[in-house]
């Protein structure tokens, strides 16, 4: 199954491209923002848990997240021509226990997709999908934290996976459609 990890900070548009890219090339979207939703909303004690951090814009712990990605996958169907990971990893120790380093299951990454966008772009889109999506996860509280949690534990994922070779930079900004027609192109190489 071919893998795809999108990187970018909150608000850069992961969730959207990646809905975009799943329906295009037949992958599987997993967000782990909806997986965590999911689970709080029906009050499982995952999604309990996950709400305790969630809530005031914290990580939640790396073992709990990637468990909770390796149950899905064990449910997803078979046809899929792979998947795209949004949301996850967001720590260098997540990619490890991705690459079965400290964790007794590997997901091997194929290509990891780098949204780049402006610091002032990303706090509007933020503000603008908090009004329209309701989500108690977008306060201008949590978004200043969630902010400070991407530069100082997602961001060194950059570094990380351009030393495996696999990272590819995407201009984040522009129309949905340009951003994705960009996405599409590189995805197409790398297949």
């Amino acid at each position: 199954m071919f893998t795809i990890v999108l990187l970018g900070a909150p608000g850069a548009g992961k969730g959207t491209q990646a809905k975009l890219i799943a329906e295009k090339f037949h992958f599987a979207h997993i967000s782990t923002g909806d997986l965590f939703r999911n689970n709080i909303k029906n009050s499982t004690s995952l999604g309990l848990e996950a709400k305790s951090y969630i809530d005031r814009g914290a990580l939640c712990p790396d073992s709990l997240t990637i468990n909770m990605l390796f149950d899905h996958l064990q449910k997803l169907p078979r046809d899929f021509q792979g998947c795209i990971l949004d949301g996850v990893p967001r720590t260098i120790e997540q990619a490890n226990m991705l690459s079965g380093i400290g964790y007794p299951h590997q997901l091997p990454i194929n290509l990891v997709v780098n949204l780049v966008v402006d610091q002032d772009e990303i706090s509007k889109r933020m503000i603008k999908r908090a009004e329209i999506e309701h989500r108690s996860d977008d306060t201008p509280e949590v978004i200043k934290q969630r902010l400070a949690n991407y530069f100082a534990q997602t961001k060194p994922l950059e570094d990380y996976y351009a030393a495996k070779g696999i990272l590819s930079n995407v201009d984040g900004m522009g129309t949905v459609d340009e951003i994705f027609a960009r996405l599409a192109d590189v995805i197409e190489k790398q297949r």
